[in-house]
């Protein structure tokens, strides 16, 4: 049973739609979880044995309240102290003027796609365009999660995202050719 184009275009929308419910329930279900209190949840899931404890959000050497919460008790868990010499080379960066950054960054971005489109184009027989579009991306990657010249993570979601939106405009137009080639040939179609 084929489907015709607005079928196809409803099932779509349907599947997008159930796929972000999805994510915005899980999204408050998470608000909630953060919300409880943390002993009286592990303590309740200590005395249900359950496979899954939380013991291991708690930090080393800090105690923990009766009245924090999952969330208050993660970020005290992950929130990084810095030592000496990370503060140091912070203070060293900030003396670098703003535009030098960013063009430094520019260049680290550029030398990670460099490093996978050379990797890519030596060790397989793939070609340009495709090469650069991979290696635009797992350079996004790399970068993202990657030391670099700046503060904060604007700069990370920026470089990963224009890779991502060159994949997806170079996917939109292919697709975009494929249709408009089937509509000028429609008796060819079966022809060789």
């Amino acid at each position: 049973m084929k489907l015709t184009s607005k079928k196809k275009i409803f099932v779509q929308i349907v599947g997008l739609l159930f796929l972000s419910g999805v994510f915005i329930i899980g999204y408050f279900l998470v608000l909630q979880i953060l919300e409880l209190p943390f002993r009286t949840a592990n303590d309740t899931l200590h005395k249900n044995e359950s496979i899954i404890v939380l013991d291991f959000l708690i930090p080393a050497g800090m105690y923990i309240r009766e009245e924090n919460t999952i969330g208050e008790v993660v970020q005290m868990r992950y929130n990084k102290h810095a030592t000496l010499y990370e503060k140091s080379l912070k203070h060293m960066v900030e003396l670098i003027p703003d535009r030098y950054r960013y063009v430094a960054n520019v260049v680290l971005f550029l030398f990670w796609t460099f490093l996978y489109m050379t990797f890519l184009r030596v060790f397989t027989f793939m070609g340009y365009g495709r090469a650069v579009r991979i290696s635009l991306f797992t350079g996004g990657c790399t970068y993202y999660f990657m030391p670099d010249f700046s503060q904060g993570r604007v700069d990370d979601i920026l470089f990963f995202n224009i890779a991502l939106a060159i994949i997806i405009t170079r996917y939109y137009l292919k697709a975009r050719k494929k249709r408009m080639d089937m509509k000028k040939k429609p008796g060819d179609r079966g022809q060789k």
